[in-house]
């Protein structure tokens, strides 16, 4: 199971670290921290527990798969790369403590993957401080990107441009009764904000707005404030198994709306809690389809997923091309590694990664623009 990868590869991350030195404020200082002969040590902190860590654990491994298989080759210039993960449980000041404790004690060089809006932008001034460069990030907010600054490099399209691309499909197929549901933290207030602009721009109001608590405790509630709308359609921000519980407690309480699901909400995840009614779930998917027959990225995806028990999928294969842009960037930068170097390399790379196009050139820190719809099958598929 991706589970057991997932913690396998974690474990590995405790063994042959050196002693503790102090947090070093000074990117010039800390520049060779995380980098030996024989190795490059990312660092990572996200929330890795209860029913929002369950999705993030199943990205990391995908992300696995593409370091594992680079270290299986010798990795870059002789040194493989090792990913140190810490659960910050989405709360910002321990995801503070966690950036602190990757530089200071396990000496990470950069930072990989790290989930959350309310913690990225509590974390900004440390990221800054210390110089190490953060590429790939999950679940976070327009603003919070902005915050992180120079230190971060996001693959994912703007949550803004989800928004837009979900509510001129919605509009363009007569649904004008929109109502949004997300988490009630930072990046969920934000990305509702995003929803209502989109809609304002098209002279439309969300006939609700309603947040939905990570642990699950409000499902109920939400889904009857999401009937009592009597919306025709419900875009989600909701993470987890929680879309899928809000869907049920809705059509409990007389609900007959669409629900469309930003590209947090895992459809696999949905199906399972929702059965046969998820065949009216569509998604705005962030990453191209994972089982393209030819694209042949995504086929060395499912090989090396199918070998490693992996789930294959959207969010495996989200982490699976962050890795694969943290690859190219080390390697780009070459056998002189330096945090300094790997910033100069990110922006101004450009690649590909099948259809998807990556671009860090621009004056925005957001690699990609791609959005593509898709819908979800009882039996938890994905077809476009």
């Amino acid at each position: 199971m991706h589970r057991r990868r997932f913690l396998a590869a974690s474990a590995a991350t405790t063994a042959g670290l050196g002693p503790l030195s102090p947090l070093l404020s000074s990117s010039a200082m800390a520049a060779e921290n995380g980098v030996s002969d024989g190795e490059i040590v990312l660092g990572h902190t996200g929330i890795l527990s209860g029913p929002l860590g369950a999705p993030i654990k199943v990205v990391m491994a995908g992300a696995g798969l593409a370091f594992d298989a680079l270290n299986a080759q010798g990795g870059l210039s002789g040194r493989k790369v090792r990913l140190v993960s810490l659960d910050d449980e989405l709360k910002p000041e321990k995801a503070v403590a966690n950036y602190e404790k990757l530089l200071a004690e396990h000496r990470a060089f950069a930072f990989f993957g790290c989930v959350g809006s309310g913690t990225t932008a509590a974390a900004a001034k440390v990221l800054n401080q210390s110089g190490a460069p953060m590429v790939g990030g999950y679940a976070v907010s327009d603003s919070a990107r902005e915050k992180a600054g120079g230190a971060g490099y996001f693959v994912r399209a703007t949550f803004a441009r989800e928004a837009q691309a979900l509510v001129q499909h919605l509009t363009t197929i007569g649904v004008s009764r929109i109502a949004v549901a997300y988490l009630d933290n930072p990046g969920g207030a934000e990305v509702a904000r995003l929803v209502e602009a989109a809609l304002d721009a098209l002279k439309l109001k969300p006939v609700a707005a309603v947040p939905v608590k990570g642990d699950g405790t409000t499902n109920e509630a939400a889904g009857k404030a999401l009937a009592d709308s009597q919306a025709q359609a419900v875009l989600m921000y909701l993470g987890g198994g929680i879309g899928g519980e809000v869907m049920k407690s809705a059509w409990t309480a007389g609900g007959r709306q669409m629900f469309y699901g930003m590209s947090i909400v895992p459809g696999d995840v949905t199906a399972k809690l929702v059965g046969d009614r998820t065949s009216g779930l569509a998604i705005s998917q962030i990453v191209p389809y994972p089982w393209s027959e030819v694209d042949a990225t995504a086929r060395e995806y499912r090989q090396l997923a199918e070998r490693a028990k992996v789930d294959i999928g959207y969010l495996s294969y989200e982490g699976y091309v962050n890795a694969l842009v943290m690859i190219e960037a080390l390697r780009r930068t070459g056998r002189d590694l330096t945090r300094a170097r790997l910033h100069a390399t990110l922006k101004a790379m450009k690649l590909r990664i099948g259809n998807m196009e990556i671009d860090f050139t621009g004056a925005s820190n957001t690699g990609s623009r791609f959005i593509e719809m898709v819908r979800v099958t009882k039996e938890g598929r994905f077809l476009r």
